[in-house]
């Protein structure tokens, strides 16, 4: 029990720039898994779709987003809300990240042609979390729905 007390009252260990950075990659990879599981169909379309992403917005190889990816699939599966991703958001994203952030979420849901109440849904939670603007949230859905269709 005193140690319990004396953690509490000792300096929280400093994180470092690249553990940061694993951490906000990890968020916005399991909100994209949360995108595609919504509607209780993750097809290979949103799984290639949500790896293209990460690759081409977080620079990223192929063999750090298979990691990233299961990584971050154990932490949805875990998750008890979606409080613990936004938080992290809004604690570390400028507006301009958020916006781009629920853009990508429009492209995975719209990456198998179908986009399902539930995708929409969560979309519109996290938008509404992070404080995403509904014009932006119209927006991003426009931009996607444009690259999404033949």
């Amino acid at each position: 029990m005193i140690a319990a007390l004396r953690a509490l009252f000792e300096p929280m260990p400093r994180e470092t720039e690249q553990s940061r950075t694993h951490r906000l990659h990890l968020v916005a990879a399991a909100l994209l898994i949360e995108t595609a599981r919504a509607d209780f169909c993750h097809t290979e379309a949103e799984q290639h779709e949500l790896e293209k992403l990460l690759s081409s917005e977080l620079h990223l190889d192929t063999q750090q987003i298979k990691k990233l990816v299961l990584e971050a699939q154990s932490e949805v599966d875990k998750a008890t809300s979606l409080y613990e991703f936004t938080r992290e958001i809004n604690d570390n994203y400028n507006a301009e990240q958020k916006t781009q952030l629920i853009e990508a979420m429009w492209k995975v849901a719209y990456a198998d042609g179908n986009l399902g109440k539930y995708e929409e849904h969560l979309i519109r939670q996290v938008a509404e979390l992070t404080y995403v603007g509904h014009d932006n949230y119209i927006r991003t859905k426009m931009n996607a729905q444009k690259i999404q269709l033949p």
